[in-house]
């Protein structure tokens, strides 16, 4: 393959013209330079276009959990929309972990254009030094509680949950479990706080015993049904908040010899990917993930203008969110009659 040496060498001048050249600078000769590049057909490096532009034509993404299929599907739809622009997508897995999550938004900023993040927590101020940059920033699932604006794309996690209890209640069931995620995250804040007002809009009395606070991931799924299974009142029915905690609960629940339905209905918020083959088929709160990404990635271009163009005027910020619906199979039934004198 050419490269800037052969273009040199062609041209009559130093590697330092060329790259000169390259980065828009006026030098003796030019016209010789061009000459060589287009005879043999030299292609600039990616590092040499941005040298020119200012442009790197990539973006970051940074997840929480890319074990997470939801997270998986958000990705895909980024990459399908940047695709057409010829925009590369470079992928960050913070792992749920501050430092993780720091050293990725220091490493990104310097080479990328812009951001797609979901910041770990509502109090995450790793964010808030990234937009001082002047970055091009969008947040995707996850908010940051305070702080400059910047576009966002989530889902509406209230509506899905109150679709979750309607559907629960509607079945007959009272003695209804939930395991929410982490309160300081935006999903895990808005599904809880929408899990006690739907319970209050039924007249369900929250039970600690029946309420558990996991973080996402399927361990304390599995840990947090293990010890709802084992309060003096066992539930009729059981609300998990995410995909993964889901699986650690079925998981659980399945070496526990508890039966899905019979013994328990199940709603968990997010498909899974192999959600319609179990046995039962689960019943979920289904979300677009990857038309999320899809969103998350048009408002940055938005931002960033196409490459080799003007960037765009500032605007406002936009602030999007997608719609979820309920997806009723076959892990959910009519609530078993209650023994007479059991509380409701």
């Amino acid at each position: 393959m050419t490269n800037i040496q052969d273009v040199a060498k062609a041209a009559g001048v130093s590697t330092a013209s060329v790259t000169r050249y390259l980065a828009g600078q006026t030098i003796r000769r030019a016209d010789a330079v061009k000459q060589a590049i287009d005879e043999l057909g030299y292609r600039p490096s990616h590092v040499a276009r941005s040298l020119k532009t200012g442009r790197h034509d990539s973006i970051g993404v940074i997840v929480p959990d890319i074990s997470n299929p939801f997270f998986a599907a958000l990705v895909k739809g980024v990459e399908r929309e940047m695709r057409p622009h010829g925009m590369q997508v470079i992928l960050g897995n913070s792992d749920e972990d501050a430092g993780r999550e720091e050293a990725l938004v220091r490493e990104l900023s310097q080479r990328t254009d812009g951001i797609i993040m979901a910041p770990l927590t509502e109090n995450d101020e790793i964010p808030l030094a990234l937009m001082k940059t002047g970055i091009a920033l969008v947040f995707v699932d996850r908010d940051i509680s305070s702080g400059p604006d910047v576009d966002r794309v989530l889902v509406d996690n209230a509506s899905g949950v109150r679709q979750a209890v309607d559907h629960l209640v509607g079945l007959g069931h009272t003695r209804i479990a939930a395991i929410s995620g982490p309160l300081d995250s935006t999903p895990g804040r808005m599904r809880h706080e929408a899990l006690l007002s739907s319970f209050e809009h039924h007249g369900i009395a929250a039970d600690d015993s029946l309420l558990r606070i996991g973080d996402f991931r399927e361990a304390s799924g599995r840990a947090a049904i293990q010890e709802i299974w084992a309060a003096p009142q066992r539930p009729t029915a059981v609300f998990v908040a995410n995909n993964l905690m889901t699986t650690g609960a079925l998981t659980a629940l399945m070496e526990m010899g508890v039966r899905v339905p019979s013994d328990l209905s199940v709603v968990g918020f997010d498909d899974l990917p192999l959600a319609a083959l179990l046995d039962p088929p689960l019943t979920v709160i289904a979300r677009p993930d990857v038309d999320q990404g899809a969103a998350a990635a048009r408002l940055l271009v938005e931002r960033l203008g196409e490459p080799g163009q003007p960037s765009p005027a500032p605007h406002p910020t936009q602030s999007l969110v997608l719609p979820v619906e309920l997806v009723v199979r076959g892990s959910t039934i009519a609530a078993p009659a209650l023994p007479e004198g059991s509380p409701a």
